[in-house]
């Protein structure tokens, strides 16, 4: 037997009610019912993993659209859309791969912008050991954990870093190097390496460990672009997804994670 689905049964319920104020009351209900709720698939850099999830959570609330995320390096994720996967919106940790993604052809010329500014600090499980810069200086560690700065726009951030505070050289033989931003942190949580440069979402809302913020004059801004794929460019829920980003609920969970603003619209 096939089951009715909700909007039927709701317009039902709404057709055999009294008329006025019963009836206003179920199409009130009837109309709330998304009625092109849909899924968009969405290429999002490790270390917004957190924020992603509670934005999508809201995002579903707002629209009853579901984003489905993929996490991962910027950089292997886009290695997945040059080489088709679907995805149909991009959130990466740089402004190099989107804007790549729109010269290649694989993205909705105009559409990029910058969601979010990251900032990256160094970190320990072990709560009296990084004190301040001087920590790299100490070789009270054995490893090192940064994101492999090939791919992760946090990791170049963390030889940046060093190399400003003229301790990269020394430190070459004890870094240890992440796929991602989110491996690197589980090396640092788990012990496999004593610190690491991980990004200040991870860490916003722990109170255990030790931390030093890396001042932003060390490295390059961390600016994160977002860019509608094509393969979204007819699918409303990624365009939802994208304006929801710029909003003001979106801003507020990025503050929660530590994020600077991004900016509502431009690349």
């Amino acid at each position: 037997m096939v089951q009715p689905s909700p909007r039927r049964l709701l317009l039902a319920v709404a057709l055999a009610l009294p008329a006025f104020g019963p009836t206003i009351f179920a199409l009130t209900i009837f109309a709330s019912v998304p009625l092109h709720a849909a899924e968009v698939k969405v290429a999002v850099a490790a270390n917004f993993t957190g924020a992603a999830k509670v934005i999508g959570r809201r995002f579903h609330q707002a629209t009853g659209h579901t984003a489905i995320f993929s996490f991962g390096s910027t950089g292997q994720l886009f290695t997945q859309i040059s080489q088709g996967a679907p995805f149909e919106v991009f959130l990466a940790a740089d402004r190099k791969r989107p804007e790549k993604a729109e010269t290649d052809g694989y993205a909705v010329p105009g559409s990029r912008f910058t969601y979010a500014t990251g900032r990256i600090v160094l970190y320990s499980a072990d709560p009296g050991l990084v004190t301040g810069p001087e920590t790299l200086k100490s070789y009270r560690f054995t490893r090192i954990a940064i994101a492999n700065p090939v791919t992760a726009p946090y990791g170049a951030a963390a030889i940046a870093a060093m190399r400003a505070l003229g301790v990269h050289g020394a430190l070459q033989g004890r870094i240890v190097r992440g796929t991602n931003i989110a491996q690197t942190f589980q090396f640092v949580m788990t012990g496999n390496a004593e610190i690491g440069f991980v990004a200040l979402s991870q860490v916003a809302g722990l109170d255990q460990g030790s931390r030093w913020l890396v001042p932003e004059k060390l490295y390059p801004p961390i600016a994160q672009d977002a860019v509608l794929l094509k393969r979204g460019a007819a699918n409303p829920a990624a365009t939802a997804f994208l304006a929801f980003l710029k909003g003001d609920t979106a801003r507020s969970v990025k503050e929660t994670f530590g994020y600077g603003p991004g900016t509502r619209g431009g690349a």
